[in-house]
């Protein structure tokens, strides 16, 4: 069984590993305005920097909810909230399409980390783009949600999968698969379940999450 500070640690290196590229897209784009003298090209380092900025924030704050306590937030947390974190993650990639189809005004807090997480590794999958479009519904006093990746191809991780249906050995437990893991533990506590089905065209993760355990 994997200990909550291996846990963390892992989301954590997943964290640092999605950060460098837009991190590091800051750094050169400094190095060159420090070198640059012509107009033209100094403003669009500027723009280039703007757009390393944006999406840097743009991921901090989704990972902030996905992984993170959050604590801007009490139990229940505004279900635009996680639509405007997936489309900030997504708006660079002109490849992907975004559906939303959640009418609750609130969803638990617990029920969004995992709408989160499961639509970061949709995101993952649309190697070539695609659509992705997140539902969640609550009633019967638990929440639903589905989220389904379609595209020309669709790439999945099998130990994603295993992690999901809790197969996958501590042991080899990766930065990788640790959202995956931190998903199925949470459904666990509330008492609920996480499944997926994937095909050559699409990946459908759901979950049922009881607002409380038992």
């Amino acid at each position: 069984m994997t200990s909550s500070t291996d846990l963390a640690a892992l989301l954590c290196s997943r964290l640092c590993h999605d950060m460098l590229s837009p991190v590091g897209a800051l750094s050169n784009g400094l190095e060159l305005l420090a070198d640059e003298k012509d107009p033209e090209m100094r403003k669009r380092c500027f723009e280039l920097l703007e757009q390393s900025a944006k999406i840097s924030t743009d991921k901090l704050k989704f990972f902030r909810l996905a992984y993170g306590a959050a604590g801007g937030f009490g139990d229940e947390v505004p279900a635009d909230e996680p639509r405007d974190l997936v489309a900030g993650l997504i708006a660079a990639n002109e490849r992907v399409t975004f559906e939303w189809g959640v009418t609750d005004s609130t969803l638990p807090k617990p029920a969004v980390k995992v709408l989160l997480n499961l639509s970061a590794i949709a995101i993952d999958a649309l190697v070539r783009g695609g659509t992705l479009a997140i539902g969640a519904e609550r009633r019967g006093g638990a929440t639903e949600i589905a989220v389904r990746a379609t595209g020309p191809r669709v790439a999945f991780d099998a130990n994603i999968g295993k992690a999901l249906d809790g197969s996958l050995a501590a042991r080899e437990l990766t930065g990788r698969t640790a959202p995956a893991h931190m998903i199925r533990l949470l459904a666990d506590e509330l008492g609920g379940g996480v499944q997926y089905a994937l095909s050559a065209e699409a990946l459908v993760m759901g979950a049922i999450l009881p607002d409380r355990a038992g």
